[in-house]
């Protein structure tokens, strides 16, 4: 019978697409938020503690919203928290552009904007594809979709930087809250067929059950452990080093041109990262990552600081920045398999927005306390060598479940 028939899945070439452009969106525009501290700062006479905290509450919002979103994903399909995610990145960018106090800032740029990104990047995206796309090429495929988020960073960070330079930081966000409406067009792409989801993540579990196997599996820490670092460093890079360099006399252009490479150099890392995860050990591939962070702002912070300087750092760390998210994500999938991948995904992501809650708002705490950034620079290194030796125990294999008892007569 025809009703019997089953749905076709959604092809490689749409999701990729679609997601790619929804991620290079969401995590463009997001990745050029650092842009806006000196400008809103100076103009509203606030100090870099009171821009920080709010992106520290941002991360923080999309750390523990995207739990939430994740399950709703799993449950109902991306289609409609793309939605609602887009909708609430649009009210979130205006408002930051409106508000006229500390707590109406904190509430938009930080609450809503955070819950925004749960709902229109990586967890959400990835389980679209853990559920359309075949083991064989997942890894590659969430690698192409991490590639997309630094590519936004590329494209969308020196536009930021030139809608700044000529409207105004109030008109450049108004803008940037248009254009990311264009996410609702592309998440019609992403309107998985019901049958067809439910046959890729067959349910064995509830979601209470899938969360107590997850928290008991130690190996599901350490990836938690090892993110929670990967936040604290790209938050606190990201939004704190255009400033540092200005604080140093480097010109803003040099910020901008740094941001953007690191965007750059990151599509050939996530590709890369994604890739390599379908042949090799990816607790490996982590470990890597994080001690080659470690080196990186090392040497970064020994030699003398120039602009050439700045973009041989800005392209290697870049090349490491979202690195960690294709075999991250891939290796969730790997051990407690995809019925569950966009939820258990959002809660290793929570460890991600932990650490970034702490690496930014560190920054301009201390800062503000001491007119330097360089303890949060060492704290970063140490993370690094630390997440480098917590992800090398993972267990790569998939988690033994007992069999399911047959029904009795």
């Amino acid at each position: 019978m025809s009703s019997t028939t089953p749905a076709q899945p959604l092809s490689l070439k749409q999701v990729l697409i679609c997601g790619a452009m929804i991620v290079t969106l969401s995590m463009g525009i997001r990745h050029g938020f650092g842009l806006w501290l000196q400008p809103i700062t100076q103009e509203q006479g606030w100090t870099r503690q009171t821009f920080s905290l709010a992106i520290a509450i941002q991360n923080l919002s999309w750390g523990v919203m995207g739990v939430f979103a994740g399950m709703l994903a799993d449950k109902l399909g991306a289609f409609r928290v793309l939605l609602i995610g887009a909708a609430c990145y649009a009210l979130g960018l205006a408002g930051m552009a409106l508000s006229p106090t500390p707590l109406l800032f904190a509430l938009t740029a930080g609450v809503l904007i955070g819950a925004a990104q749960a709902g229109t990047t990586y967890a959400v995206i990835y389980g679209v594809i853990g559920r359309q796309i075949p083991v064989e090429r997942r890894s590659w495929a969430m690698g192409v979709a991490a590639a997309a988020g630094s590519f936004g960073q590329f494209l969308m960070v020196p536009i930021e930087g030139q809608l700044i330079a000529r409207l105004g930081w109030h008109t450049a966000l108004l803008a940037l809250a248009a254009v990311v409406l264009l996410i609702v067009p592309l998440a019609f792409g992403l309107r998985e067929p019901a049958r067809v989801a439910m046959l890729g993540a067959r349910r064995e579990q509830s979601i209470v059950q899938a969360v107590i196997e997850a928290f008991r599996y130690p190996s599901f820490g350490l990836l938690m452990a090892g993110y929670f670092v990967c936040g604290f460093q790209v938050v606190f890079i990201g939004v704190h080093m255009p400033s540092y360099l200005k604080d140093k006399g480097l010109s803003p252009e040099v910020a901008s041109y740094a941001l953007a490479l690191i965007g750059l150099f990151n599509v050939f890392g996530s590709y890369a990262a994604g890739t390599l995860g379908q042949r090799l050990s990816k607790r490996k591939i982590l470990a890597s990552i994080y001690f080659g962070r470690a080196i990186a702002i090392s040497l970064f912070l020994i030699v003398p600081l120039s602009p050439l300087s700045v973009y041989v750092f800005a392209a290697v760390i870049g090349f490491l920045w979202l690195s960690t998210v294709p075999a991250t994500n891939a290796l969730i999938a790997q051990i407690f398999g995809v019925a569950h991948l966009s939820m258990l995904s959002g809660f290793v992501f929570l460890g991600h927005q932990v650490g970034s809650f702490l690496g930014v708002w560190l920054g301009g705490f201390l800062y503000d306390r001491t007119g330097s950034y360089d303890i949060v620079w060492y704290i970063a290194i140490a993370l690094g060598v630390m997440a480098a030796l917590v992800n090398l125990p993972v267990k790569e294999g998939a988690i033994a479940r007992p069999a399911p008892q047959p029904q009795s007569a």
